[in-house]
């Protein structure tokens, strides 16, 4: 039984904005997902990190979920900012019951266990400059509760945490945030949400005794990484 990730999947079956028309690494991106999933067995857990579907509504996301449920093993997703068939996390689960869709479990509010540890997280949100201030800082306040929600939730289990936004930039920082991680003994941080040339930015290796990395389908090549 084996733990992976994998960030921004960005799947449309159900609505006419396929990734394949920025060319490069995203050319036949749905085919290259299917083939990165073939080492994941039935048994295994992927956490995905946000930006599953381009779908504007459950309905519209409906095939790009039976997609995502014929991936091997038990799939675990948090919203990401594109994720805009996201209504409530309650709603969208009896969605995908009423569809046949039972391996998929949602990561909000809460924590998930794989075997002992726990799976944290939450969306996140930009920490990049904005002219939005207020509206970003109201965003960050609120995704930081949820964020100690989730490590509160687990107890004294080992906390690993996922993320959509990046909570570190080699420019800037969710501070906030990593101080949380850092009080809850969090060790472990992935998460997506850059691209191409945007990758750049990530901040990958170490800090404040936290190991970050980011997982943006396109940036692992379509392979959801092994965490253990």
């Amino acid at each position: 039984m084996a733990l992976y990730v994998i960030g921004d999947l960005h799947l449309s079956f159900g609505c006419d904005k396929p990734m394949d028309v920025f060319g490069g690494r995203w050319e036949n991106y749905t085919e290259k997902l299917r083939a990165g999933f073939s080492t994941v067995r039935p048994e295994d857990t992927t956490v995905l990190c946000g930006d599953l579907s381009w779908a504007m509504s459950l309905q519209e996301a409906r095939e790009d979920f039976r997609f995502i449920h014929a991936l091997p093993g038990r799939k675990i997703i948090l919203k990401g900012n594109h994720d805009y068939w996201w209504t409530t996390a309650s709603q969208a689960l009896r969605f995908l019951t009423d569809n046949g869709i039972d391996s998929v479990e949602f990561l909000n509010n809460n924590c998930l266990l794989y075997g002992e540890t726990a799976l944290c997280g939450t969306r996140g949100w930009t920490t990049e400059p904005s002219e939005r201030k207020e509206h970003d800082r109201k965003m960050l306040r609120r995704e930081l509760m949820r964020l100690e929600a989730s490590l509160k939730a687990a107890g004294d289990r080992e906390k690993l945490v996922f993320l959509h936004y990046p909570p570190k930039l080699l420019s800037n920082e969710w501070t906030e945030a990593i101080d949380l991680m850092e009080a809850y003994g969090v060790q472990r941080c992935w998460y997506g949400h850059l691209h191409g040339p945007g990758c750049a930015q990530a901040f990958e290796g170490e800090y404040r005794g936290i190991r970050f990395k980011l997982v943006s389908a396109d940036h692992v090549q379509f392979i959801p990484q092994k965490i253990f």
